[in-house]
Order: structure tokens, then C-alpha cells, then sequence
């Protein structure tokens, strides 16, 4: 296993503003008429009221950072309802300053295009991220053959969508898939939950849900990297040990880690 690795996870919800314009919907109309009208023509056409992903605001970034320097769980949140953008370039910029290996379970399928529709509509920059070795420059010969973009390269890993062998009817959902591994799993309210969540203010309890949900991820990545050899089994062992840790000593200011522990058992 070489290092950095960032693993990653997002939580969305409704753009209601976005919704509002494409319907041109009266201005005197609420976000509660404008949503639930929309959910009531996709019940009519037998539709289920999943949003398009173009429409998926991102309300929470969380990551689990990797190094030779330590372990590190960070979020980036849209606070103040108005941030997003600036969410959104964070978190490129992240990946501009460290070129991790990045690693997330549907993030080919979800996370990734949602954060390239949310970019584009607020002019996000990501040149490492977008590069495919066409440009030139001293990273062109490198990330022609080992770049963000493609779906069979390593350098993001879609953890689901590489076990599932690239078979949509093969994946595996990563509750189920962290808890068979004796991980905690999803704690607290699951994707379904969180626009709810979010209409009550609850934006830490999301943040938090999130953060649980990265973990589950690296702590998958750390099994398959067991799995393919990129750790021994007691190279293993010291990274759970690291992460154990780690979340231990977040534990008294963020009690979602406590909780966390308690239920790995």
C-alpha cells in the first residue's frame, strides 16, 4: 500500500433553488410546494423521487486522509447554505496539493458526478483531477496511463465497483459489506434520512453520519488491501490499531467516535 490515500464520501440533498428555476415555479411558491409538486409528478409516471444527480447539492464532504505522517478524518461542510463551491474546490484542492490515490465505494457512480455537475455550475478548478496525460507538462506521461478519470486505472478506486467486477448487478452495499467484515457499519440515520435531517438543522448529525460512513469505506480498503498483498497480515493489524487509536483520541470531543468504537466491539 503506498501512500497518500483519500478516501471520501458525500452527503446531498435537494437543490431546490436549481429545481425551482428549471420549473420556472411561481416566485410566491415554497420550497416544500416546489419539491413535493416535483415528487408527486415522478409518482404519477411511476417514477421514484430519487433526485437527478445534477440536482444533488452537495451539503457534506468527508474524508479519511492517509500518509507516511499519520491518519487524519476531516469534512468539509456547507455551513451557511451558500458555501458549496467553495466545499467543492476544498476538497479539489486537496487532491491538487497531495495527488492521492482516492479511494470511495460508488464514488464512479455517485460521488464523482455529482461533484463534477455541482463544479461546473460553480466554476470549479481541477486541473490534476481532469488531467488525462493529452495536455502536456511534466505529469502528462504519468496520468496517461494512471489517471482520475478512467474507470479501470487505480488512481481513483470505486472499491464497490472494482469487487463487483464492473457488473452493476454484482454490487454490494457498504453497510452490509462492512458489518459482514466485522465493522460497525452505518450508525445513526442512513442517505434516505438526510435531507430530513437537514430541514431540521441538523447539519452536525449529517457531518457526523458521514464521517462514520468514510471510515467504513477505508477500513474495507484496508481489508482488500489484505487481500491483494498490499499489507501483510501484520501490516494489517497495525493499521487497525492506527485507526482504533486514532478514534480514540477523537472520541472526547466527538462522541460519534465513542459510539463509533463501541459498536466495532
Amino acid at each position: 500500500m503506498s501512500f497518500p490515500v483519500l478516501v471520501f464520501d458525500i452527503e446531498s440533498i435537494p437543490d431546490i433553488a436549481g429545481l425551482r428555476a428549471l420549473r420556472a415555479s411561481a416566485a410566491d411558491s415554497t420550497d416544500e410546494q416546489v419539491y413535493s409538486g416535483w415528487c408527486q409528478e415522478r409518482q404519477d409516471k411511476g417514477q421514484g423521487d430519487f433526485m437527478p444527480l445534477y440536482l444533488q447539492r452537495v451539503l457534506v464532504i468527508s474524508c479519511v486522509f492517509r500518509n507516511g505522517e499519520g491518519l487524519r478524518v476531516h469534512s468539509f461542510v456547507d455551513r451557511d447554505n451558500a458555501s458549496e463551491g467553495k466545499v467543492i474546490q476544498t476538497f479539489f484542492n486537496t487532491l491538487e496539493k497531495h495527488v492521492p490515490q482516492l479511494v470511495s465505494w460508488n464514488g464512479g457512480g455517485f460521488d464523482l458526478p455529482v461533484l463534477h455537475y455541482r463544479g461546473l455550475r460553480h466554476g470549479v478548478v481541477a486541473d490534476k483531477y481532469w488531467c488525462m496525460g493529452e495536455e502536456g507538462g511534466a505529469d502528462a506521461r504519468e496520468f496517461k496511463w494512471n489517471n482520475y478519470i478512467s474507470r479501470y486505472h487505480m488512481r481513483h478506486l470505486d472499491l464497490m465497483d472494482l469487487l463487483a467486477l464492473y457488473q452493476p448487478r454484482n454490487n454490494a452495499p457498504l453497510d452490509a459489506m462492512a458489518k459482514l467484515c466485522g465493522f460497525p457499519g452505518k450508525l445513526g440515520m442512513d442517505g434516505s434520512q438526510v435531507y430530513q435531517a437537514y430541514l431540521e438543522g441538523k447539519i452536525e448529525e449529517i457531518r457526523r453520519y458521514c464521517e462514520t460512513d468514510v471510515m467504513n469505506t477505508y477500513l474495507l480498503y484496508c481489508r482488500f488491501q489484505k487481500m491483494r498483498a498490499g499489507f501483510t497480515e501484520a501490516e494489517y493489524e497495525q493499521e487497525i490499531a492506527l485507526v482504533k487509536a486514532t478514534l480514540g483520541n477523537l472520541a472526547p470531543l466527538e462522541p460519534h467516535w465513542r459510539e463509533y468504537l463501541d459498536a466495532w466491539g
